[in-house]
């Protein structure tokens, strides 16, 4: 029988102040509240329903969000991704992640530390892994640094854009709004 987490588990934590916003995202932040409720752990990659924390990064001094180039997803997302042995605050795998992905050398979150948005996305197959779920959930991290970026591989570009230009590159509706949201934050 699985070990239940506290309520004071890091994720059940964030996201009982967490605030969502319409149906879509209220029946998924509750999806990651039962996962984080039952699972032992519920960042495991072999879950079919797992934890992810991700960032969008911002440049707030130019107004630009950096995008990368997913190539399983085949989509300009944000950064992030799974937690890794032993990590359970999601705040801190985020921040990781997009250091890695970014190399950017100054990431802080911004304008505060809270949850932006969570979203239940599906993760296509791959020859490693079998079609799954991701419970996303979403930061924004500031650098003062923009021209710092460099990919952590050639397959996994970077591009700074305005947000008006990051909705029209990108194909995830989910991810659509995570840059509304940004957007809305960086204009005040």
């Amino acid at each position: 029988m699985p070990s239940v987490p506290s309520s004071g588990h890091p994720v059940l934590a964030l996201l009982s102040s967490y605030q969502p916003t319409g149906e879509a995202e209220t029946a998924d932040v509750e999806r990651a509240r039962e996962l984080a409720q039952d699972a032992r752990d519920p960042w495991l990659r072999s879950l079919p329903l797992h934890l992810t924390a991700s960032a969008l990064v911002v440049h707030p001094g130019s107004g630009q969000v950096l995008l990368r180039w997913h190539q399983r997803q085949q989509a300009w997302l944000q950064v992030g991704g799974h937690g890794d042995a032993g990590e359970t605050d999601p705040l801190a795998i985020a921040l990781r992640e997009a250091g890695e992905e970014t190399g950017l050398p100054d990431l802080e979150p911004w304008p505060d530390a809270g949850l932006r948005h969570v979203a239940v996305v599906a993760v296509p197959a791959s020859s490693r892994e079998p079609a799954h779920y991701h419970a996303d959930l979403r930061f924004t991290l500031a650098t003062r640094q923009p021209g710092e970026a460099q990919p952590e591989s050639p397959d996994a570009p970077l591009r700074w854009l305005s947000p008006a230009a990051a909705l029209q590159l990108t194909t995830e509706d989910n991810f659509r709004e995570t840059i509304s949201r940004t957007q809305r934050l960086l204009a005040g």
